[in-house]
């Protein structure tokens, strides 16, 4: 498996159920408050640890207000676009037009320096401010979003901002899923948050 991602409580049950014991347990909202991302993601990242040494490739962890940590072991080549073969055409070819005018350059690299070794490679996405109206199908939106991104030739970091992006217009609309998205307020909200995400090797 390529890709996936859980919340906090889908990491935990995933790493329990590759472990083939009950190691992992449930964050307690005691231990959630007043935490920093950093604490955070020290406290995920042995249940991340599990899914990556049992061959997927990449972890996105969603954490809710605090954004989303996007993991791997092989350090950040792997985050690199690969374009060939790409077809540009429809929704997704409107989201990368969309994304590309704003013209930010590709971050990952500029970072190939960081993979010393065979360590977890963490990078952190904050959340985007919301005027929440209703979270069902905020998570499905995030996926959608980065997938429609990466079959658009974006590379995972883009995408995993326009997937953000994408999110936070879910949480905004009467609907599980917007009827329309705004490709230049999605655009304009991906370049704040691309600029803003954290790297950080352990």
């Amino acid at each position: 498996m390529t890709f996936v991602s859980p919340n906090e409580d889908e990491l935990i049950a995933m790493a329990n159920a590759l472990s083939g014991c009950d190691e992992f347990q449930p964050l307690k909202e005691s231990q959630k408050k007043n935490i920093s991302v950093m604490s955070l993601f020290q406290l995920l990242k042995p249940a991340i640890w599990v899914l990556l040494e049992n061959g997927i490739e990449m972890v996105l962890v969603t954490v809710g207000s605090n954004g989303v940590f996007l993991c791997n072991k092989g350090g950040p080549r792997h985050f690199k676009k690969h374009t060939e073969k790409i077809n540009r055409t429809g929704f997704g070819g409107q989201l990368y037009k969309a994304f590309m005018q704003k013209n930010p350059p590709s971050r990952s690299s500029g970072i190939s320096e960081l993979n010393k070794s065979s360590h977890l490679f963490a990078v952190h996405f904050p959340s985007l401010a919301a005027s929440v109206v209703r979270l069902t199908g905020a998570g499905d939106c995030l996926v959608g979003g980065i997938l429609a991104s990466i079959c658009a030739g974006l590379d995972i970091m883009q995408s995993v901002s326009v997937g953000i992006a994408v999110a936070k217009a879910a949480v905004e609309a009467e609907a599980n899923v917007p009827n329309t998205f705004n490709l230049s307020a999605i655009a304009g909200n991906v370049l704040a948050l691309y600029f803003s995400y954290i790297l950080k090797v352990t």
